[in-house]
């Protein structure tokens, strides 16, 4: 659904000054929805565009239907879906699937992370100044100070690269594979990291907060790298302001 419209004009709305949303937002959530509905009845679902589902068991669903809607919106080929399955207050399983590149990133916990059923590995880079980073900003950020700025200059003129593509879930999957070193952002919600931190940490990275502990979803701040620059990201993180940590 989501190839067949992409390209096309779109019923657009804004949750916020820049936060939009679309009516294909819409249609992938009641796809998704339906199907958890009737295969997992007892689930909770977190979902991104509505209220969220109670759960009678111990199991709850958190979906965004799509991370990277305004890439889709302004046809940027950079979106995708991204599912995961939290037990007891655990992510144990994930999904993000890029659908114009046929590419499904899946991970379970303790059995290692897969893209289209091969096994994927973090990078090797082991210094933050040959690193290939990627980051994000907040939707607040003509009004917030708090607003990743200062963190984005400081690894601009450390790193090899800096790269903004605005898909946290599908940003988190290249650091599983390879394809970037490290990942960091605020302000995230947890539709857009819980599957995956899963899938870099299964790749044998880390995904921690900025002061290292366990990612707090409700949080959101996210640093997540092959684990080799992970030391030194996180020092640059707490030495740097722009995030609610420093």
């Amino acid at each position: 659904m989501l190839k067949e419209h992409y390209g096309k004009v779109h019923n657009i709305s804004y949750k916020g000054k820049l936060d939009l949303v679309t009516d294909v937002d819409c249609r992938s959530e009641d796809i998704i929805v339906s199907f958890l509905n009737r295969e997992f009845p007892d689930h909770g679902i977190l979902a991104e565009e509505r209220s969220e589902v109670s759960a009678q068991s111990l199991y709850r669903w958190i979906l965004d239907p799509l991370d990277g809607t305004t890439n889709y919106a302004h046809g940027y080929p950079f979106f995708c879906v991204s599912l995961a399955l939290e037990h007891k207050n655990k992510i144990v399983w994930g999904s993000v699937l890029d659908p114009l590149r046929d590419e499904l990133f899946t991970a379970e916990l303790g059995r290692g992370a897969f893209l289209n059923n091969a096994g994927i590995k973090v990078s090797s880079t082991n210094s933050l100044e040959r690193a290939f980073l990627c980051t994000g900003f907040p939707y607040d950020v003509h009004e917030s100070p708090d607003n990743n700025l200062e963190h984005f200059a400081k690894f601009a003129t450390t790193a090899q690269a800096v790269r903004r593509d605005g898909a946290a879930a599908l940003d988190l999957c290249y650091v599983g594979m390879g394809r970037f070193d490290g990942f960091w952002e605020i302000k995230l919600k947890p539709w857009d990291i819980a599957a995956g931190c899963l899938i870099v940490a299964e790749a044998g990275g880390a995904a921690t907060g900025f002061n290292g502990m366990p990612v707090d979803m409700k949080k959101g701040e996210v640093v997540a790298s092959n684990a080799l620059i992970h030391t030194s990201m996180v020092s640059m993180l707490s030495k740097t302001k722009g995030s609610s940590h420093a």
